[in-house]
């Protein structure tokens, strides 16, 4: 019996430490779920601010993006229309050289034909316009082009007075 009253002994000192260590722990561990919870919702909040700068960014991408292919879009017509504009002229040039080749050969067989001159006269005509409407073109171009540049370089200028 003395066993039996022994080993009861030392399992109730077993449990005792046993309950006492719990104790601990649940103080502890109370202490480490507060911790624990107070740095959840401090990243909770980060994370929150990430995605709403993600969420800007997102934005202000996709606008610029639309600013560009709407600019492209703009460049392509300039540079449909300046082309259009350089095959009049070169076509205008064509008809120019043709004109001022029958007008010489019949300078040369001394035949001086009337509407031969006002054949070239008038292809004369057209080649200047069509340059004029080339160079007219070219210019847009140029001025399409720079557009954006100049409105970049008065912005931070906007923005340095509005601060």
């Amino acid at each position: 019996m003395s066993d039996i009253d022994a080993l009861q002994q030392r399992l109730t000192a077993a449990m005792d430490r046993i309950a006492t260590g719990l104790g601990g722990l649940d103080a502890a561990g109370a202490d480490d779920t507060a911790a624990l919870q107070a740095a959840l919702d401090d990243e909770k909040v980060v994370n929150a601010q990430l995605t709403e700068r993600v969420r800007r960014l997102s934005e202000r991408q996709d606008s610029a993006e639309a600013d560009a292919k709407a600019a492209t879009a703009a460049a392509e017509t300039r540079m449909s229309e300046l082309d259009l504009e350089l095959q009049r002229l070169r076509k205008a040039n064509e008809q120019l050289r043709e004109s001022n080749a029958a007008l010489r050969a019949a300078n040369e067989d001394g035949v001086g034909e009337p509407h031969l001159i006002n054949k070239s006269m008038m292809a004369e005509l057209e080649g200047l316009r069509a340059a004029r409407a080339a160079d007219v073109a070219e210019a847009s171009s140029i001025i399409g082009a720079l557009t954006p540049l100049l409105d970049q370089l008065e912005a931070p200028e906007e923005e340095d007075a509005d601060a």
